[in-house]
């Protein structure tokens, strides 16, 4: 049975949507897992159900890295919760890990605690983005690593590509690398540079523009953590915006109120497409062990489905895979 540490206490909201999620997460899995669920147990011991207790052990940890501290310090800090998370992964009492506590401090510490697969040389945070034909696309890296060099930027192809096919389970991923126009003259030097490395991939379709994205014009998107996360975090506004825009312009209208009544079911839809509570949490890939980092305002919903996302990589042969295909391309 697999063994899923969870940073109780990690997030913006403490340990009821990490608990509630955990719980959820075990009453709605296909297969049984265990949780370590690492925090203050007095907070949460009593909300778990009975009958699922046996599916849950507690390691009792009070100190909480804080979100608004420097990731470097948390190195200093043996007694926090996303500490004890990250070396229960690395000493093998855990497969993967999940937290919506510090990224910053969670990508350090899996980085440096559980390691790097073997010939990564920047592991890469994922995410998904919904495209307009209903699928996702996967675009990396969105904030681990602000400047690369070209070299980084064909290894985080290489993640991307085989964590799509692995555990996303696209047959034939297809690859682009985000620049500002789709001729190969486009970019700055960093992608250009990248560019004639990933000529060496049959999956590279190419330079794409940012609305590609969306279109499913390709399934990876490769781009540096600066670029990456400013592209994460406006999504996540516009998504947000036009929500409000739409329930602004409905109260203001009894005929599109009645509209709206009518279209209840599509704007459900159109909210779970937009929602990253349901894409769970970012992959950190290239790292030895599952890493599933969670957005700090994560719900309940997220963290079941970065729990879910947890096993999809425990299952899958993503890391075998990757370093593979990294030792079969020449980096100069």
């Amino acid at each position: 049975m697999y063994k899923i540490a969870i940073d109780a206490m990690g997030g913006d909201y403490g340990s009821l949507p990490n608990v509630t999620g955990t719980i959820l997460a075990l009453k709605k899995s296909r297969k049984k897992f265990n949780a370590i669920l690492v925090g203050n147990p007095a907070t949460f011991t009593h909300k778990i159900p009975r009958k699922l207790a046996k599916y849950i052990d507690i390691v009792e940890c009070l100190d909480v890295f804080g979100m608004e501290e420097s990731a470097t310090d948390v190195l200093k800090r043996k007694e926090s919760t996303i500490y004890k998370v990250v070396e229960l992964v690395k000493n093998g009492d855990a497969q993967a890990l999940v937290s919506a506590g510090h990224s910053g401090a969670t990508m350090s510490l899996a980085t440096l605690r559980i390691g790097r697969v073997n010939g990564v040389q920047r592991p890469a945070i994922a995410t998904l983005m919904p495209t307009n034909t209903g699928g996702k696309s996967l675009v990396l890296d969105v904030g681990a690593n602000t400047d690369c060099k070209p070299e980084h930027l064909f290894q985080f192809a290489i993640l991307g590509e085989a964590y799509a096919r692995d555990v996303l389970k696209v047959p034939d991923p297809r690859v682009g690398l985000l620049s500002n126009g789709e001729e190969e003259s486009k970019g700055n030097e960093l992608t250009k540079g990248a560019y004639q490395l990933l000529r060496q991939m049959d999956a590279f379709q190419g330079n794409v523009e940012g609305n590609d994205i969306f279109n499913n014009s390709v399934d990876v998107i490769v781009c540096d953590g600066f670029t990456g996360n400013i592209l994460l975090k406006t999504s996540e506004g516009v998504a947000s915006s036009i929500s409000k825009l739409i329930k602004m312009n409905i109260k203001r209208s009894p005929t599109a109120l009645t509209g709206a009544l009518l279209m209840r079911r599509v704007f459900k839809l159109l909210k779970k497409q937009t929602d990253y509570a349901e894409y769970g949490g970012a992959p950190l890939l290239g790292v030895n062990k599952a890493t599933i980092i969670c957005h700090g305002k994560s719900n309940h919903i997220a963290i079941k489905n970065a729990i879910f996302q947890a096993i999809s990589f425990i299952e899958s042969d993503v890391n075998q895979d990757i370093e593979k295909s990294i030792a079969s391309y020449k980096i100069d």
